[in-house]
């Protein structure tokens, strides 16, 4: 399972919902699934199989999709195969 943190009050919905689905169609079933879960105060954060992959606050930035989808895939599946993901 993965989840999603967002800031709601910084308009962030759109962008996480996104990410989702960028997600559910790269891993699919694997995941269990995708929770956004609006938040306040700046927050962005990512937990796979709730370990935290990405946290804005200490990236400082928000992930690019192949980035965020390789921490998503070390954590819940490290063997998968990413294909043109992965060559960067």
């Amino acid at each position: 399972m993965v989840e999603i943190k967002y800031c709601a009050q910084c308009g962030w919905l759109a962008r996480s919902a996104w990410m989702a689905q960028e997600l559910l169609g790269t891993f699919g079933e694997t995941l269990g699934g995708v929770v956004l879960v609006p938040s306040t105060g700046g927050i962005f954060e990512v937990r796979a199989d709730g370990e935290l992959v990405w946290s804005r606050k200490e990236e400082g930035r928000f992930p690019e999709i192949k980035e965020l989808k390789r921490v998503v895939r070390d954590a819940v599946c490290p063997d998968m195969d990413l294909g043109h993901t992965d060559s960067l």
